[in-house]
């Protein structure tokens, strides 16, 4: 006897977050989805019921996304409760229809933190770590072409850990599965990543500083300590970069304190 093996499709009921504003209340407001191929990607499901909607007259679903290959961190969505939903170290976009059952209900909403204001819909604002990251994730030390920069020998658990660090795609899952929406986990990957290198000594202190003051300002909580930000982190970035934050911090703050004055120029110049 030959095993069937055709994919059944599969229906299943949405409860997707409903918001025309920033200033709208918002609700909840459920569709049905039928007739879905288990490949389908989630993404591509919404797709289709947008199709759908629009052919009723009535107003799409506005969510997020670009790449559609789990890079870009655009399509940031709370699904079932969870930061880009079921599985393990995928993004939304990541995410296949077969990793639901015919009948499921599918609550579907954008990732919630104050400082990621909700814009419509399923997408919310997430500007505030581009702000983070002009604080100070960068490096102003020329480098050269890259067989200059390659020139500078950097050990290899170093540049492995610097690696891990720069895999961060700015998606904001760290800071949605936390209960205190805190961002620890995004800014110690972005702080690591460059003090981890040579050519980021230079402004080490500054950064993590900068960094910090700025994470602190735009109304993200403090760090729950319960990792729940790296097991809904698409990269499966460690929680042990924002023990290296805290160390980076604690010894820049030291040295700032004890910093010498400058000393007075001469003739008033």
């Amino acid at each position: 006897m030959v095993a069937d093996n055709t994919k059944k499709n599969i229906s299943v009921t949405l409860r997707v977050w409903r918001q025309a504003g920033p200033k709208d209340a918002g609700r909840f407001v459920e569709y049905r989805a039928t007739n879905l191929n288990p490949d389908m990607s989630f993404l591509e499901m919404l797709d289709v019921v947008n199709d759908e909607l629009t052919l009723k007259g009535e107003e799409p679903i506005a969510f997020a996304h670009d790449c559609r290959e789990g890079i870009c961190g655009t399509c940031s969505l709370q699904i079932d409760g969870k930061p880009h939903g079921p599985g393990e170290g995928i993004a939304t976009c990541q995410l296949y229809m077969r990793a639901f059952r015919d009948g499921d209900v599918i609550v579907v909403e954008p990732f919630r933190a104050r400082a990621f204001p909700i814009v419509k819909d399923l997408v919310s604002d997430r500007s505030a770590f581009d702000k983070i990251q002009q604080a100070g994730g960068f490096i102003t030390a020329r480098t050269g072409s890259a067989p200059d920069a390659n020139s500078i020998l950097v050990p290899k658990a170093d540049a492995d850990l610097a690696m891990d660090a720069a895999t961060c795609i700015q998606c904001g899952a760290c800071v949605a599965a936390c209960k205190n929406s805190s961002a620890m986990l995004f800014v110690g990957a972005k702080v690591s990543h460059l003090g981890l290198l040579p050519q980021g000594q230079a402004e080490r202190d500054r950064r993590v500083l900068s960094m910090v003051a700025t994470m602190d300002s735009l109304g993200f909580g403090n760090c729950t300590n319960q990792a729940e930000c790296s097991a809904a982190c698409p990269k499966l970035i460690s929680q042990d970069f924002i023990a290296r934050l805290n160390r980076d911090y604690i010894k820049a703050s030291f040295r700032a304190a004890f910093k010498p004055e400058p000393a007075a120029a001469v003739g008033g110049h």
